[in-house]
């Protein structure tokens, strides 16, 4: 992977004033943010969020997912705790784009579930890749992380890699009546832990 910091600023939130840091991911051709706070260095470990894209749930306020609430929770944990990263990748629908998830949402409304919809597109249950947060970690020089997050395989992707994960945090935040079936998805086929 070659990944470039391309441009880093301070970007005030509802949450308090983080770094955003542009990242090009010239392998392919995606953009990607990580917002940071506080000093990353040192022995004590790190609080992260490593955040896929989801214009739906995160822009749009969707009930479909958890993304939104996700989101919104990690920012105001690091806030805080004063020091962490939050990594925005740009791998909408479970890594397979947008327009596909919005077919793969066609799907979900003829009675399929979510893992059912994108294999039927003919994508794997979970295109993504986390690796590219083990790049972004050590060139921000985390050593350690308490992770943020339900996915075990993200826990995995960064074990995997060498980094240490001291803690694996719990996000269980958004779950409503439209998403219940995606959350016992996510939960029975994707092996969430929620």
């Amino acid at each position: 992977m070659s990944l470039v910091d391309a441009a880093s600023a301070k970007l005030p939130t509802a949450w308090g004033e983080f770094e955003i840091h542009a990242l090009e991911d010239n392998d392919s051709d995606k953009e990607h943010i990580a917002l940071t706070m506080g000093d990353l260095s040192g022995e004590e470990p790190v609080l992260v969020r490593i955040h896929s894209e989801c214009l739906t749930g995160d822009a749009l306020f969707s009930m479909r997912c958890d993304c939104g609430p996700q989101l919104e929770a990690a920012l105001k944990k690091i806030s805080e705790e004063g020091r962490g990263v939050l990594l925005y990748l740009r791998q909408e629908g479970r890594g397979i784009g947008l327009v596909n998830k919005i077919k793969a949402y066609a799907l979900q409304d003829k009675g399929m579930d979510t893992v059912e919809a994108n294999e039927s597109l003919g994508f794997d249950a979970d295109a993504r890749d986390f690796s590219i947060a083990v790049e972004t970690l050590e060139a921000l020089g985390v050593k350690e992380v308490k992770l943020m997050t339900n996915n075990p395989r993200k826990v995995g992707t960064l074990v995997d890699a060498g980094l240490k994960v001291s803690e694996r945090v719990p996000m269980k935040f958004g779950r409503n009546p439209h998403n219940e079936k995606y959350l016992n998805t996510k939960t029975g086929k994707l092996g969430h832990l929620l």
